[in-house]
């Protein structure tokens, strides 16, 4: 798994990697026929206030796999099973490629470029919990104690701002070239999918 993670993030540390890998309550794994791991994310779940929170720590697919849905069907499928009444997925991203599934599987979600705040106060809540003063709420975003950006080549926004949603990321989070991570939060709900998020956890 590092060996995965450190061809697409410019990090050689090891000892943050295994840190966060050991607070984590589960890792969905991407295969190929052989064994080899093509991709994972790992994920933990909290207790905030009456909130059950499901948080995506790292993730990374393989250049080969790019495009495919393998990891996000396993990944939903997972959560959804998990999932009460009152459930939120927590992410935070510094790559526009994971930002750009928010729009694609959910209907509702936090930031988005139509600025709808309804989520905030929770989300701000969320990180604080998480992340403490790594986290600042006027700008949404989290900068990490030891940063680990995207490698050049892995994300090219400037490539796709004509999307809508790539360019409000790139607004969003200027710094993410450095490593900043924009805090994201969506509720989990079967009402909240998108017909594309309604097949990834089976249902018409």
């Amino acid at each position: 798994m590092f060996a995965l993670y450190t061809t697409y993030f410019a990090t050689s540390d090891r000892v943050t990697f295994e840190r966060d890998l050991a607070e984590k309550e589960w890792v969905v794994l991407l295969r190929d026929a052989s064994g080899t791991i093509d991709g994972f994310s790992t994920l933990m779940r909290m207790r905030v206030g009456d909130a059950t929170v499901f948080y995506s720590g790292d993730t990374i697919v393989a250049r080969h796999r790019w495009g495919t849905f393998d990891l996000p069907r396993t990944w939903s499928r997972h959560v959804f099973a998990e999932a009460d009444a009152n459930t939120y997925w927590f992410l935070i991203s510094s790559g526009y490629r994971t930002y750009r599934y928010l729009p694609l599987f959910f209907r509702d979600f936090y930031p988005r470029p139509d600025h709808d705040l309804s989520l905030k106060p929770l989300l701000d809540e969320i990180a604080i919990a998480k992340f403490g003063d790594a986290y600042d709420p006027q700008s949404g975003v989290v900068r990490l104690a030891t940063p680990a950006p995207l490698r050049d080549g892995v994300s090219d926004p400037e490539l796709r701002l004509h999307n809508p949603h790539v360019r409000f990321f790139v607004d969003a989070n200027p710094g993410h070239v450095h490593g900043d991570e924009l805090a994201c939060l969506v509720p989990i709900d079967v009402a909240n999918l998108t017909p594309a998020g309604l097949r990834m956890i089976g249902r018409r």
